[in-house]
């Protein structure tokens, strides 16, 4: 079904479970039309529609078109029948033929607006394409017109070359039309132009290499079965519709043409008309798809079409009966197959008369027969098209043959020499046609069978199938013995009978006998599906790794979800079935004989085995086993409900591994046909899951990796439900069956269940259906006693090649037979009437119950004459004496069971007495001795005096390692065998298992009770200690060998682990500030002389020195982070309509842009550069691991890295390394300043100078000038650095300056960085300071190296004494009018200058180390002048009426004693000075913009000035934290502003803080207060005098700035997706093919685009420099994913939208609605802010410029 998105959206599909796959190729929509869907699903419009009449409309409205239509149609056939020139065979024509249709492009695209038009214009167009008068009229080529003539001879021509014939008399076949007359008219005029009917055939014939006999051999059979040959060869066109389809076939179907003819579909009758046409022209179209070199695109839009067609089940009823459609579509598909087949090698290579498809051809490898058999499939989906299917018998033979063409194919021989040369992948092209071709259609027709009214159809398809096996047992020259060294894992006949007879038995009620075959058949038939289950167990025990890895793809993809329910399942039921209907003993002794392990079933402790190399006999023995055990456990097919199976299904998959609910979805086998009922997504599926599983929630660990949501097992479910032998038979690789019981243990551990290394757990089984109870036989036959018991008494002697595995398989066959044993003992006991009825002297019976207590004395062996049993042999005398005793006793012979099964197979076949299960003392085979093999085989005695119980006795205490462990239980409390509570589900290991199986056997009959009794009583004396050859004893060696090692291993593990936690702890961020001693960076302890680095390379510690310095780890990156700051709390959204635009104005990069713009344009350029920062946008951001190394060991270790030619996720050449350490990437290294604590500590000790003194001392350190150092190792590292730091960030985000290169852009540039990192640190840290200092920000910080890095730059620059700010800052100067210069550009004002900027260029213009007293002093002073600034701005803010009132109010307290530091006296005397310019003037009509409404009291001003002060206090208590390691302490939000400044040392310490906290009292001013205010004023009114607006703007500042943040996504993806994915790109104007939207500014995109390419960068990269300044956060729109951009490299982030069950869903290919992940997001916000995207992402790859 299709629907567009409009109807979609206006459906109502709450509580619906649904993936949307979107189409790019159009087509008709489907809603309104109810034969495809209810009308309960239509959408609003067309529920209403439906009902409403529709006016007609007027036909003079129409008369035009449907004069012009005809001749514009058949123009554009005359253009096409033109352009076509048949392709010559060496030359392909696509190139020509997409030339003409780049010609028609106009016109097809006309057509496609008229249909656009609606029903009307729709109406005309079908008139026109369907009318055969106009089309006979314009195009038979009869008349005059030569070039009418001419362009019918084309058309004649591709006709006749695409192998199709014109026929002379009436149209045997398509659509018959009533006007009969007329179309034998037309075919006289070309009667020349027809050709044989079998012409294509004979030429096709040709072509089949080396095998055209055969082919012809079958195509004879063929011809005659099917209903007319025509099918293939005949095409008639009677309009242009057909002829209009039969060029778009021929062009190979153009886009633009199947979106036409798709856009016409709402019409009734087109559609109708156009189906038939399609089918007509069905063979040709297979014919073009064989020849086309694209037949993957063709492929698609065949079924663009098709699938359009074939879903309304009215039409295809309508079209198979009046067109025969499916009578059309299996001959083509047979034709289809039949170009490529092969003689098959299987059996009987030379003789052999069958033939499969070659999966090598390209027919079958690129899945070229995909788009008919889909058609097929769909089809066969609707009720009434399948019983036509299914009642029709030539149909099923046909079909039949054409599944035969699959039997068999793919054939694999057993390399035994060397490895195969060349590894063919053809197989999983042989597995995709057997799933495809034969498994849907099959599924298809199952499920219209499931009622009884519906056995007749199961009896046909049972019938054909038999018949069309028996022709291929008899094709192949099958007798009963496959080929050895050969499998096959396709037998799709096999796989239909087994399908049909499980429907049958299950939803039909018939009874199983009736549609079985004799006993021949179903030994035949066992035969191929058993040699898979065998050839599975020598594959994974490598006896084909000869054959290359593709052997294990094939036995991995035969069991893998999406084929095991066509595949191993089916082939299990039927060798359950033929178990259940064959004698037990042939059919184990089959089983045995086929995974070759017979001769390791001897007593004997030696054996040959002459099919099997030893290393393989174990693992073979256990597959043996374990098959069995499948075999006999398994009840998919025998007995369990639908929902049962889900379960269990369910159950195996989860227990494997926690499963996203997609990947579970995957997992559990559906019938591969979609529409055949159980659709997974089903109500079922959801229930079934919520009862066993426990979801859990996505997980976020910022660092973890991205966790989906999971679901994991219950509880109880481990406990009740988990079933290893449903989990063996799932699962592909065999480390999931590891983990399934690894998981099971750590459940049992944890419950305190079972505290051991417990087995698998024994399940009881689903009761069997009826018809199956045969299968139990199996359990109950001597030949599985015996090797039951030979096993054990294997084991219990430790013979070799036995493990626990084996043990567990053989009591799990053992419990098995005992769950399942009939109750006739007592009967059978009587019946044994002595020996003569028991030939074979094993066992008496058949009995499981009864042979467990059949004690076996002497055993007859062959075995190799040096075995040991030979050399124990007694002499001669006693030997006849045993002999003659043991005639009575019975021995038991030399077990041979491949002489059992040839027996069984005569007798079988010859069926001469009713005696058959009778069995005769078998001879000992020779068979499998080869001649002349080394040690001579010979018969030895020997005396084993044990029974089954007794053997499980002694396991019993060899298992527990204790003499007498065993006590029967019911010895103590008799109640147990009256009331046995025997779980159904039982943990534990062997020695609980042993138990189990004895208590079961003593519940079951007395006799053995007693037994077991008896046995316990002999206090069995311990088995005694056999030699030990010294080939065990260098095994036994080696053993001890490897545990000493894994112990020490361990060890080892253990010692690493817990240095890694240390390391963790000490490097990583955990939050505890004692660890920070470790990183050694900036907290020290004072008795230390010197800080001491260790160096990770080389590991020594030492100082830094000036020759061989030590440098931090680091890495360099550009950020914008710090512009994205907004000054509203508002959260940005990412745009989803047109409206919604995003303009960067208010953004913190963009304000302080204009400021400096601003600036530049009145003042002195030197000067502007140093009153503010730049770094908002660019700047250049420092980050360290915390290691530190030698920089002379890094330079070694970045030539390593350069030498190494391991593909790095970095690049070298760029400075880029991981640390040797931790792995963190960098991209440079700091040096550290050599320095002594102690000194650090002394500068730090409180001076009681003045501040005035102080001020003397800074400036005269100031005017210094700082002299580089001399020529050393750490100057020249110094340097370096700070190229790199230059370097990190474009040229525009450097220079600022007029003058480009000038010095003063390098000063600001510089004290930048400083102040960018201060910023970041202080939002890493939330935006303010009241968490203190143990923040993780602080632990990994380089800012007192940066700074020490950044100083000794800074002071190259000396700034000449005249305009150093700090003059201007603490002195009067006398007042010599500067109005005369005035041409000169004046200085930037004090007042506009940033106090931040200046507090940093102070300090680095400062030799470094500082003393904390002139740090003190520098605030101070610049407190003084923020204060002001904020006094200033806030006059500015409020309107003139507050103005004069504050003025006169602080005029009053002017001369009261502490003037200076009360606020309403500054501030009036501020609003005073500057009234003396035109600051205040000119407001007039823009008054009401400026004012804010509120009206202020002294308690909002007070807040108003705190708030302006607070961002400086913040960097500046950082500062201080990072330059004399002080700690932060920690406050309320509200009492920031005083700990800070009182932590700076700005408040005095006795100051105390009972009244309210008034921010005035922290300013110690140094010059009286009112002349140096008086002083910046002036400054101001000066320049206001000419640029009163400017003067204003600039002395408010905006301070308050918020913490960044991504752009605001919506809920629901799916909104996101509709608006941009059709949105077209502002750059290009077309819509991009990838679109993606930045999530820092809504930018839209386009990924990869070469149409925005702009000098080698795609706009992707593009945008990522201007936005990000290299970093780039991109929403993939067609695909959901995020992905980053950093630099040259770029990442996968994942996405941040998932689905109801918390899972992505990249490249929307579920098509499941998603919804938005918080918590996701603010991981990725977070990882953008803190800059660690290159820590935590690991897979980052170079994006070339070309995203």
């Amino acid at each position: 079904m299709s629907l567009c998105a409009e109807c979609f959206h206006q459906g109502d599909h709450t509580g619906h479970d649904f993936n949307m796959f979107r189409s790019q190729a159009g087509g008709a929509c489907d809603c309104g039309d109810s034969n495809v869907m209810r009308e309960s699903g239509f959408c609003r419009r067309h529920q209403i529609k439906s009902s409403s009449n529709i006016p007609c409309v007027p036909k003079d409205l129409l008369m035009m078109s449907e004069f012009v239509l005809p001749r514009f149609i058949f123009c554009l056939i005359q253009y096409l029948r033109e352009g076509y020139n048949e392709p010559a065979a060496d030359v392909p024509s696509e190139k020509d033929l997409s030339k003409v249709l780049q010609l028609l492009e106009p016109q097809i695209s006309f057509l496609e607006d008229l249909t656009k038009m609606g029903g009307a214009m729709r109406s005309v167009l079908t008139q026109v394409l369907t009318n055969q008068q106009n089309y006979k009229d314009l195009t038979s080529g009869l008349g005059e017109n030569t070039c009418a003539k001419k362009s019918h001879e084309k058309y004649l021509i591709a006709l006749k070359s695409s192998g199709l014939t014109y026929p002379e008399d009436k149209l045997v076949y398509g659509i018959q039309e009533p006007s009969a007359g007329t179309s034998t008219l037309a075919v006289q005029g070309f009667a020349g132009a027809t050709g044989t009917l079998g012409q294509l055939d004979s030429s096709d014939e040709e072509d089949q290499d080396g095998s055209q006999g055969l082919g012809k051999r079958k195509r004879v059979k063929l011809s005659s079965s099917t209903k007319d040959q025509s099918i293939m060869d005949v095409l008639k066109h009677k309009s242009f519709l057909e002829e209009l389809l039969f060029w778009t076939i021929k062009y190979e179907f153009p886009q633009k043409m199947v979106t036409f003819l798709l856009n016409m579909l709402p019409d009734q009758e087109y559609k109708v008309a156009f189906t038939k046409t399609f089918v007509q022209h069905y063979a040709f179209i297979m014919k073009t798809l064989k020849k086309s070199h694209e037949s993957d695109t063709m492929s698609n839009r065949i079924v663009h079409i098709s699938v359009q067609l074939f879903s309304n089940e009215e039409l295809a009823r309508q079209v198979t009966e009046e067109c025969q459609l499916l009578d059309i579509m299996v001959t083509v598909l047979l034709y289809m197959m039949e170009s490529c087949l092969i003689k098959s090698e299987l059996q009987d290579e030379e003789n052999s008369l069958h033939v499969v498809v070659n999966c090598g051809e390209a027919l079958l490898k690129n899945n070229t027969y995909w788009p008919l058999v889909s058609d097929f499939i769909n089809i066969l989906s609707h009720q009434s098209v399948a019983k036509k299917f299914l009642e029709d018998h030539g149909l099923l033979v046909t079909w039949m043959n054409f599944v035969s063409f699959f039997q068999g194919m793919n054939l694999n021989k057993r390399e035994l020499n060397e490895h195969v040369e060349f590894e063919s992948q053809t197989y999983y092209a042989a597995f995709a046609a057997e799933l495809e071709a034969c498994a849907q259609p099959m599924w298809g027709l199952l499920s219209h069978c499931k009622v009884r009214e519906t056995q007749e159809y199961t009896r046909n398809v049972v019938r054909y199938c038999l018949e069309a096996l028996q022709d291929w047992f008899d094709a192949i020259n099958f007798v009963d013995e496959p080929a050895p060294n050969q499998v096959t894992f396709h037998l799709p006949l096999h796989r239909y009978y087994a399908m049909f007879l499980s429907k049958a038995v299950k939803c039909q009620e018939l009874d199983l006998d009736s549609v079985l075959p004799d006993q021949e058949m179903l030994m035949k038939l066992m035969i191929h599906p058993l040699q898979i289950q065998a050839s599975l167990a020598e594959i994974h025990s490598n006896m084909w790794v000869r054959n290359g890895l593709q052997i294990k793809g094939q036995a991995m993809t035969y069991v893998q979800s999406h084929f095991c329910n066509s595949m191993i399942d089916p082939d299990i039921y039927l060798l359950q079935v033929c178990a259940s209907r064959l004698d037990p003993d042939y059919f184990i002794s089959s089983v045995f004989e086929r995974f070759k392990v017979v001769d390791l079933l001897t007593m004997a402790s030696q054996h040959q085995n002459t099919v099997l190399d030893a290393e393989h006999e174990r693992s073979m023995l256990e597959g043996a086993l374990t098959f069995l055990v499948i075999l006999l456990s398994l009840r998919l097919h025998l007995g369990m409900s639908d929902d049962e199976i889900l379960r269990a299904e369910m159950v195996a998959q989860l227990c494997m591994n926690d499963r996203t609910h997609s990947s579970l979805l995957d997992l559990i086998p559906e019938n591969p046909n979609p529409k055949s009922g159980i659709i997974p997504g089903s109500y079922s599926f959801e229930s079934v899951l919520s009862a066993v599983a426990d979801f859990k929630a996505p997980v976020f660990e910022p660092g973890g990796s991205m966790q989906q949501g999971m679901y994991t097992p219950k509880a109880e479910v481990w406990d009740q439900e988990f079933d290893p032998v449903m989990v063996i038979l799932r699962t592909v690789y065999r480390r999931d069956v590891q983990s399934a019981m690894d998981r099971y243990t750590a459940f049992l551990k944890q419950n305190g269940k079972f505290p051991g290394n417990p087995w698998p757990p024994y399940k009881k089984r689903t009761p069997l259906h009826p018809s199956y109870k045969g299968l139990m036989r199996l359990l109950h036959c001597k030949t599985l006693h015996i090797v039951l018991f030979t096993l054990l008494y294997k084991i219990l002697m430790d013979h070799q090649n036995l493990s626990e595995h084996v043990l567990c398989m053989v009591l799990y066959l053992i419990e098995l037979g005992l769950e399942n044993s009939a109750d006739e003992e007592s009967d059978e006991e009587a019946s044994v009437c002595g020996p003569e009825r028991c030939h074979d002297s094993w066992f008496p019976g058949s009995n499981l119950v009864a042979n467990m207590r059949h004690f076996i004395n002497y055993v007859r062996v062959r075995v190799p004459e040096t075995a040991p049993e030979v050399k124990r042999d007694s002499p001669a005398s006693t030997s006849s004496d045993s002999l003659g005793s043991l005639q009575n006793s019975g021995t038991a012979q030399v077990f041979s069971l491949v002489a059992e099964r040839r027996k069984k197979f005569q007798e079988i076949i010859n069926r001469s007495s009713n005696e058959a299960n009778q069995v005769v003392r078998p001879k000992t085979s020779s068979k499998w001795s080869a001649p002349g093999s080394a040690p001579q085989l010979t018969t030895a005695i020997l005396e084993i005096k044990e029974s089954i119980l007794s053997l499980l006795i002694k396991l019993h205490h060899k298992l527990s390692g204790k003499q007498n462990s065993y006590y029967p239980p019911w010895l103590d409390d008799i109640e147990i065998l009256i009331q046995p509570e025997i779980p159904k589900y039982s943990h534990g290991d062997g020695i609980t298992a042993v138990e189990r199986i004895l208590l079961k056997a003593a519940l079951q009959s007395r006799m053995n009770k007693r037994i077991i009794e008896e046995i316990c009583r002999k206090v069995t004396p311990p088995v005694p200690p056999r030699k030990v050859t010294a080939a065990e004893k260098k095994t036994l060696d080696k053993e001890e060998r490897r545990q000493k090692a894994r112990e020490r291993q361990q060890k080892l593990l253990a010692e690493f682990a817990s240095r890694q936690k240390s390391f963790m702890e000490t490097a990583m961020d955990v939050d505890s500030p004692e660890n920070d001693i470790p990183m050694e960076i900036t907290t020290a302890e004072p008795q230390v002389s010197e800080a001491v680095y260790d160096c990770v390379i080389c590991g020594q510690s030492g100082p830094s020195s000036e020759d061989r310095p030590t440098g931090l780890v680091v890495l360099l990156q550009a950020s914008s982070v710090l512009g994205q700051c907004r000054d509203n709390t508002e959260p940005k959204k990412l745009p989803i309509t047109e409206e919604e635009q995003i303009y960067p104005w208010d953004t913190c990069a963009a304000v302080h842009d204009v400021r400096l713009s601003l600036l530049q344009r009145y003042f002195k350029d030197s000067s502007c550069l140093l009153a503010v920062s730049i770094g908002w946008e660019g700047g250049v951001y420092v980050q360290t691991c915390g290691h530190t190394l030698h920089i002379d060991c890094h330079k070694s270790y970045m030539e390593s890295l350069r030498n190494d030619q391991v593909l790095q996720g970095f690049s070298v050449d760029k400075g880029e390394f991981t640390c040797p350490l931790c792995r963190q990437f960098a991209n440079s290294v700091l040096p550290c300043y050599p320095g002594s604590n102690m000194e650090n500590n002394l500068w730090q000790r409180p001076s009681n100078k003045s501040l005035q003194d102080l001020i003397k001392e800074v400036e005269e350190l100031q005017g210094r000038p700082g002299a580089f150092p001399s020529e050393t190792n750490l100057s020249k590292e110094m340097e370096s650095v700070m190229k790199d730091i230059k370097n990190t960030t474009q040229k525009k985000y450097r220079d600022y300056s007029k003058t480009p290169g000038s010095p003063d852009n390098d000063f600001l540039f510089m004290y930048s960085v400083a102040r960018t990192n201060l910023e970041l640190e202080l939002i890493h840290r939330g935006g303010n300071l009241c968490s203190g200092g143990a923040s993780t920000a602080g632990k990994r910080s380089c800012l007192n190296q940066l700074f020490h890095v950044l100083a000794l730059h800074m002071r190259l620059y000396s700034i000449d004494s005249e305009f150093n700010p700090w003059r201007k800052l603490t002195q009067l100067e006398e007042m010599n009018s500067q109005l005369g210069n005035e041409e000169q550009q004046p200085e930037v004002p004090i007042l506009y200058h940033d106090a931040t900027s200046l507090l940093l260029i102070q300090i680095l213009m400062m030799p470094q180390p500082l003393r904390k007293d002139h740090f003190t002093c520098i605030v101070k002073v610049l407190f003084a002048l923020l204060y002001t600034q904020a006094l200033a701005a806030l006059s500015v803010k409020c309107n003139e009426e507050d103005r004069s009132a504050w003025k006169h109010t602080g005029a009053l307290k002017k001369n009261t004693c502490d003037a200076e530091k009360s606020y309403k006296v500054l501030l009036s005397f501020v609003i005073s000075e500057l009234s003396k310019g035109k600051l205040y003037h000119e407001e007039g009509a823009q008054e009401c913009a400026m004012v804010s409404p509120i009206a202020w009291s002294s308690e909002s001003m007070e807040k108003y000035l705190q708030d302006f002060c607070l961002p400086f206090l913040r960097i500046t208590s950082l500062l201080q934290h990072h330059l004399f390691g002080e700690d932060l302490p920690s406050c309320q939000e509200e009492e920031e502003f005083s700990v800070l400044s009182s932590c700076l040392g700005l408040l005095p310490t006795f100051y105390q803080t009972e009244h309210p906290f008034i921010s005035a009292s922290c300013l110690d001013w140094p010059v009286p207060a009112f002349d140096i205010i008086a002083q910046w004023c002036s400054e101001i009114n000066s320049f206001t005098e000419r640029h009163a607006e400017q003067g204003k703007a600039l002395l408010i500042q905006e301070s308050r700035w918020k913490l960044p943040h991504l752009l605001q996504l919506p809920e629901n993806y799916n909104t996101i997706f509709q608006y941009y994915h059709r949105k077209t790109c502002s750059v290009c104007t077309k819509v991009p093919k990838d679109p993606a939207v930045c999530l820092v500014c809504g930018t839209f995109v386009c990924l990869k685009g070469l149409c925005c390419k702009q000098q080698s960068y795609c706009e992707c990269v593009l945008h990522s420099q201007n936005c990000g300044a290299g970093t780039g956060i991109f929403l993939l729109v067609n695909a959901s994913v995020i992905i980053i951009i950093r630099g040259h490299r770029f990442c996968l982030w994942g996405s941040v939208y998932l689905d109801a069950h918390g899972e992505e869903d990249r490249d929307l290919r579920r098509g499941k609605p998603l919804y938005i992940c918080k918590e996701r997001y603010k991981v990725l916000e977070q990882q953008w802010i803190s800059h660690t995207f290159d820590h935590i992402n690991k897979r980052w790859g170079p994006h070339y410029n070309g995203l």
